[in-house]
């Protein structure tokens, strides 16, 4: 939503990109890892005008073991989406 991105959920799911899509983002200025990386990824794909498709997944909750998102990872996602919009605004992406 703070994107303006018209998808679900910008972290889920596998992720599948053509060729043309890489090629048109500077992969030299992503900055972020973990989810962030995946947000900004879509992000910047979708302002060089390119189409997202959604296909849903199952996801099964983890029975096993533990997560390993962290604090610092949680705030990175949060921080780029909010990095992304601002930019994106000021026209500076």
């Amino acid at each position: 939503v703070i994107t303006g991105m018209k998808i679900c959920d910008g972290t889920g799911g596998f992720k599948c990109f053509r060729r043309k899509v890489l090629e048109s983002i500077d992969l030299d200025k992503i900055k972020s890892n973990g989810y962030a990386f995946q947000i900004e990824m879509n992000f910047k794909a979708w302002k060089n005008g390119w189409k997202i498709k959604e296909i849903p997944i199952i996801f099964i909750d983890r029975v096993e073991g533990a997560s390993k998102m962290s604090k610092k990872i949680v705030q990175e996602a949060v921080w780029m989406v909010w990095k992304l919009r601002l930019r994106s605004i000021l026209g500076k992406l």
